[in-house]
Protein backbone atom coordinates (compact mmCIF):
# COMPACT_ATOMS: atom_id res chain seq x y z
CA UNK A 1 0.00 0.00 0.00
CA UNK A 2 1.38 3.88 -1.19
CA UNK A 3 1.22 6.44 1.88
CA UNK A 4 2.73 9.44 -1.11
CA UNK A 5 5.60 10.66 0.25
CA UNK A 6 6.42 14.36 0.18
CA UNK A 7 3.22 17.33 -2.01
CA UNK A 8 1.09 15.37 -3.90
CA UNK A 9 0.83 16.22 -7.76
CA UNK A 10 -1.67 18.80 -6.98
CA UNK A 11 0.26 20.85 -4.35
CA UNK A 12 2.53 20.92 -6.64
CA UNK A 13 0.98 23.01 -9.21
CA UNK A 14 -0.96 25.08 -7.12
CA UNK A 15 -0.01 28.63 -7.54
CA UNK A 16 -0.62 32.30 -5.43
CA UNK A 17 -1.71 35.57 -7.43
CA UNK A 18 -0.81 38.74 -5.82
CA UNK A 19 -2.75 39.11 -3.25
CA UNK A 20 -1.43 35.63 -1.79
CA UNK A 21 -4.89 33.65 -3.05
CA UNK A 22 -4.37 30.10 -4.00
CA UNK A 23 -5.48 29.41 -7.67
CA UNK A 24 -4.50 26.50 -10.11
CA UNK A 25 -3.98 26.87 -13.79
CA UNK A 26 -6.08 24.83 -16.04
CA UNK A 27 -3.73 24.14 -18.12
CA UNK A 28 -1.56 22.69 -15.45
CA UNK A 29 -4.41 20.71 -14.10
CA UNK A 30 -5.15 19.15 -17.65
CA UNK A 31 -1.63 18.02 -17.69
CA UNK A 32 -2.26 16.52 -14.29
CA UNK A 33 -4.99 14.82 -15.52
CA UNK A 34 -3.58 12.98 -18.65
CA UNK A 35 -5.12 15.15 -20.93
CA UNK A 36 -2.98 15.37 -24.41
CA UNK A 37 -5.01 18.11 -25.37
CA UNK A 38 -6.30 21.12 -23.89
CA UNK A 39 -9.46 20.93 -25.85
CA UNK A 40 -10.50 17.36 -24.55
CA UNK A 41 -9.91 18.34 -20.69
CA UNK A 42 -12.75 21.78 -21.74
CA UNK A 43 -15.68 19.30 -21.61
CA UNK A 44 -15.37 18.33 -18.40
CA UNK A 45 -14.18 22.06 -17.39
CA UNK A 46 -17.75 23.11 -18.96
CA UNK A 47 -19.50 19.90 -16.49
CA UNK A 48 -17.78 22.08 -13.54
CA UNK A 49 -18.86 25.02 -14.03
CA UNK A 50 -22.44 24.21 -15.06
CA UNK A 51 -22.28 21.79 -11.51
CA UNK A 52 -21.11 24.84 -9.80
CA UNK A 53 -23.88 26.86 -10.75
CA UNK A 54 -26.26 24.42 -9.90
CA UNK A 55 -25.02 24.08 -6.37
CA UNK A 56 -26.12 27.60 -6.00
CA UNK A 57 -22.27 29.34 -6.40
CA UNK A 58 -21.51 31.89 -9.26
CA UNK A 59 -19.17 29.96 -11.87
CA UNK A 60 -17.43 32.77 -12.37
CA UNK A 61 -16.18 33.03 -8.42
CA UNK A 62 -14.74 30.01 -9.19
CA UNK A 63 -13.29 29.97 -13.03
CA UNK A 64 -12.00 32.77 -14.36
CA UNK A 65 -11.05 32.97 -18.26
CA UNK A 66 -7.02 34.33 -18.70
CA UNK A 67 -4.58 34.46 -20.91
CA UNK A 68 -1.30 32.11 -19.97
CA UNK A 69 2.02 32.38 -21.35
CA UNK A 70 3.18 28.67 -23.06
CA UNK A 71 6.70 27.65 -23.65
CA UNK A 72 6.76 26.14 -26.88
CA UNK A 73 9.81 24.38 -28.64
CA UNK A 74 13.13 25.89 -28.67
CA UNK A 75 12.52 28.64 -26.37
CA UNK A 76 9.52 30.27 -27.95
CA UNK A 77 6.65 31.37 -26.35
CA UNK A 78 2.83 32.00 -27.05
CA UNK A 79 -0.46 33.04 -24.63
CA UNK A 80 -3.12 30.45 -25.13
CA UNK A 81 -6.07 30.78 -23.35
CA UNK A 82 -6.98 29.17 -19.98
CA UNK A 83 -8.99 29.38 -16.98
CA UNK A 84 -7.54 30.23 -13.24
CA UNK A 85 -9.62 27.75 -10.64
CA UNK A 86 -10.42 28.05 -7.52
CA UNK A 87 -9.69 24.72 -5.16
CA UNK A 88 -13.43 24.51 -5.54
CA UNK A 89 -13.46 24.37 -9.02
CA UNK A 90 -10.93 22.01 -9.30
CA UNK A 91 -12.89 19.52 -6.69
CA UNK A 92 -15.89 20.14 -9.05
CA UNK A 93 -13.33 19.01 -12.29
CA UNK A 94 -12.23 16.06 -10.71
CA UNK A 95 -15.53 14.79 -10.15
CA UNK A 96 -16.55 15.44 -14.14
CA UNK A 97 -13.30 13.95 -15.30
CA UNK A 98 -12.51 10.64 -16.77
CA UNK A 99 -12.95 7.77 -13.84
CA UNK A 100 -10.93 5.61 -15.28
CA UNK A 101 -7.50 7.75 -15.03
CA UNK A 102 -6.18 6.46 -11.36
CA UNK A 103 -4.58 10.24 -11.05
CA UNK A 104 -8.28 11.42 -11.53
CA UNK A 105 -9.43 8.94 -8.89
CA UNK A 106 -6.17 10.69 -6.95
CA UNK A 107 -7.21 14.14 -7.98
CA UNK A 108 -11.24 13.39 -6.37
CA UNK A 109 -9.85 11.89 -2.69
CA UNK A 110 -7.09 14.92 -2.33
CA UNK A 111 -9.58 17.78 -3.34
CA UNK A 112 -12.90 16.36 -1.50
CA UNK A 113 -10.19 16.66 1.28
CA UNK A 114 -9.30 19.69 1.13
CA UNK A 115 -12.65 20.93 0.48
CA UNK A 116 -14.14 19.51 3.55
CA UNK A 117 -10.66 21.18 5.40
CA UNK A 118 -11.93 24.52 4.60
CA UNK A 119 -15.76 23.24 5.00
CA UNK A 120 -14.54 22.81 8.49
CA UNK A 121 -13.19 26.17 9.01
CA UNK A 122 -15.84 28.03 7.48
CA UNK A 123 -18.46 26.27 9.27
CA UNK A 124 -20.31 29.04 11.62
CA UNK A 125 -21.44 26.94 14.21
CA UNK A 126 -17.45 25.50 14.75
CA UNK A 127 -15.77 29.04 14.16
CA UNK A 128 -18.06 30.11 17.03
CA UNK A 129 -17.00 27.82 19.54
CA UNK A 130 -14.57 29.65 22.01
CA UNK A 131 -12.78 26.79 23.79
CA UNK A 132 -10.57 23.50 22.90
CA UNK A 133 -13.68 21.69 25.19
CA UNK A 134 -16.24 22.94 22.66
CA UNK A 135 -14.33 22.24 19.50
CA UNK A 136 -13.88 18.57 20.96
CA UNK A 137 -17.79 18.16 22.00
CA UNK A 138 -18.85 19.53 18.52
CA UNK A 139 -16.21 17.12 16.75
CA UNK A 140 -17.08 14.24 18.52
CA UNK A 141 -20.79 14.49 17.60
CA UNK A 142 -19.74 15.18 14.11
CA UNK A 143 -17.46 11.79 13.96
CA UNK A 144 -20.02 9.82 15.74
CA UNK A 145 -22.64 11.01 13.23
CA UNK A 146 -20.33 10.40 10.25
CA UNK A 147 -18.90 6.75 11.24
CA UNK A 148 -23.06 5.86 11.10
CA UNK A 149 -23.03 6.62 7.86
CA UNK A 150 -20.12 4.90 6.92
CA UNK A 151 -20.72 2.32 8.44
CA UNK A 152 -24.32 2.06 5.94
CA UNK A 153 -21.75 2.75 3.13
CA UNK A 154 -19.61 -0.03 4.44
CA UNK A 155 -22.38 -2.99 4.72
CA UNK A 156 -23.81 -1.73 1.34
CA UNK A 157 -20.08 -2.54 -0.27
CA UNK A 158 -20.40 -6.02 1.37
CA UNK A 159 -18.87 -5.08 4.86
CA UNK A 160 -21.11 -7.51 7.23
CA UNK A 161 -20.27 -8.81 10.12
CA UNK A 162 -18.49 -7.50 12.85
CA UNK A 163 -14.90 -8.49 13.03
CA UNK A 164 -15.16 -7.64 8.81
CA UNK A 165 -16.11 -4.37 9.66
CA UNK A 166 -12.98 -3.76 12.64
CA UNK A 167 -11.12 -4.59 10.05
CA UNK A 168 -12.19 -2.19 7.54
CA UNK A 169 -11.86 0.39 10.36
CA UNK A 170 -8.66 -0.56 11.38
CA UNK A 171 -7.45 0.28 7.21
CA UNK A 172 -8.68 3.71 7.90
CA UNK A 173 -6.75 3.96 10.78
CA UNK A 174 -3.31 2.47 9.49
CA UNK A 175 -3.65 4.74 6.17
CA UNK A 176 -4.34 7.72 8.68
CA UNK A 177 -1.99 6.35 11.12
CA UNK A 178 0.79 6.04 9.01
CA UNK A 179 0.76 2.17 9.41
CA UNK A 180 -0.29 1.98 13.10
CA UNK A 181 -4.17 -0.10 14.02
CA UNK A 182 -6.53 1.10 16.59
CA UNK A 183 -4.55 -1.07 18.95
CA UNK A 184 -1.46 0.18 17.98
CA UNK A 185 -2.26 3.88 18.78
CA UNK A 186 -4.00 2.87 22.17
CA UNK A 187 -0.96 1.32 22.84
CA UNK A 188 1.22 4.58 21.51
CA UNK A 189 -1.12 6.73 23.54
CA UNK A 190 -0.54 4.69 26.32
CA UNK A 191 -4.25 4.11 26.33
CA UNK A 192 -6.21 1.09 28.15
CA UNK A 193 -7.98 -1.37 25.80
CA UNK A 194 -11.06 -0.39 28.01
CA UNK A 195 -10.82 3.26 26.83
CA UNK A 196 -12.37 4.57 24.24
CA UNK A 197 -9.83 6.07 21.67
CA UNK A 198 -11.54 8.66 20.02
CA UNK A 199 -12.75 9.68 23.68
CA UNK A 200 -9.34 11.01 23.71
CA UNK A 201 -8.64 12.97 21.00
CA UNK A 202 -8.31 16.62 20.60
CA UNK A 203 -9.63 18.63 18.51
CA UNK A 204 -7.14 18.27 15.54
CA UNK A 205 -7.32 14.55 15.44
CA UNK A 206 -11.34 14.42 15.82
CA UNK A 207 -10.84 16.99 12.92
CA UNK A 208 -8.89 14.55 11.05
CA UNK A 209 -10.65 11.48 11.52
CA UNK A 210 -14.25 13.35 10.97
CA UNK A 211 -12.20 13.68 7.03
CA UNK A 212 -11.56 10.13 6.90
CA UNK A 213 -15.13 9.36 7.72
CA UNK A 214 -16.71 11.59 5.21
CA UNK A 215 -14.59 10.94 2.69
CA UNK A 216 -14.45 7.27 2.86
CA UNK A 217 -18.23 7.25 2.79
CA UNK A 218 -18.41 9.46 -0.04
CA UNK A 219 -16.20 7.14 -2.03
CA UNK A 220 -17.40 4.11 -1.32
CA UNK A 221 -21.00 5.76 -2.20
CA UNK A 222 -19.84 7.99 -5.36
CA UNK A 223 -18.10 5.13 -7.08
CA UNK A 224 -20.36 1.69 -6.13
CA UNK A 225 -17.29 -0.05 -4.68
CA UNK A 226 -17.96 -3.68 -3.73
CA UNK A 227 -16.05 -6.27 -1.79
CA UNK A 228 -14.82 -6.24 1.20
CA UNK A 229 -10.94 -6.37 0.22
CA UNK A 230 -11.94 -2.90 -2.02
CA UNK A 231 -13.42 -1.42 0.82
CA UNK A 232 -10.50 -2.27 2.87
CA UNK A 233 -8.38 -0.90 0.51
CA UNK A 234 -10.49 2.67 0.20
CA UNK A 235 -10.38 3.07 3.56
CA UNK A 236 -6.69 3.09 3.83
CA UNK A 237 -6.17 5.37 0.81
CA UNK A 238 -8.38 8.11 1.72
CA UNK A 239 -6.77 7.96 5.30
CA UNK A 240 -2.95 8.15 3.62
CA UNK A 241 -4.53 10.75 1.60
CA UNK A 242 -5.66 13.05 4.59
CA UNK A 243 -2.16 12.02 6.23
CA UNK A 244 -0.58 13.40 3.28
CA UNK A 245 -3.05 16.77 3.65
CA UNK A 246 -2.21 17.33 6.98
CA UNK A 247 1.70 17.05 6.15
CA UNK A 248 1.46 19.61 3.09
CA UNK A 249 -0.23 21.61 5.76
CA UNK A 250 2.59 21.54 8.01
CA UNK A 251 -0.07 20.21 11.02
CA UNK A 252 1.41 16.99 13.43
CA UNK A 253 0.93 13.71 12.71
CA UNK A 254 -2.30 12.39 14.19
CA UNK A 255 -0.24 9.65 16.25
CA UNK A 256 2.22 12.33 18.01
CA UNK A 257 -1.15 14.53 18.85
CA UNK A 258 -0.94 14.38 22.98
CA UNK A 259 -3.40 12.09 24.99
CA UNK A 260 -6.39 14.39 26.07
CA UNK A 261 -8.63 13.52 29.14
CA UNK A 262 -11.83 11.47 28.85
CA UNK A 263 -14.41 13.67 26.80
CA UNK A 264 -17.11 12.44 29.19
CA UNK A 265 -15.74 14.62 31.92
CA UNK A 266 -16.47 17.90 30.01
CA UNK A 267 -19.94 16.35 28.19
CA UNK A 268 -22.24 16.16 30.88
CA UNK A 269 -24.25 19.40 30.67
CA UNK A 270 -21.97 21.11 28.27
CA UNK A 271 -23.32 21.90 24.86
CA UNK A 272 -21.39 23.43 22.75
CA UNK A 273 -22.88 27.01 22.63
CA UNK A 274 -22.87 27.78 19.05
CA UNK A 275 -25.17 24.84 18.52
CA UNK A 276 -27.15 24.93 21.31
CA UNK A 277 -30.69 25.10 20.87
CA UNK A 278 -32.64 28.43 21.72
Amino acid sequence: MNTQQGPSLFEQIRKTDDQGNEFWSARDLAKILEYTEYRHFKPAMERAKEACNNSGQNASDHFEDMLEMIELGKGGKRQLESAKLSRYACYLIVQNADPAKEVVALGQTYFAVQTRLQEIRQMEAYNQLDTENEKRLFLRGELTRNNLLLAEAAKTAGVLEPIDYAIFQNHGYMGLYGGLDAKAIRERKDLKKSQNLLDHMGSSELAANVFRATQTDDKLRRENIVGKQKANQTHFEVGAKVRQTIKELGGTMPENLPLVDNIHKISKGKTPKAIRKK
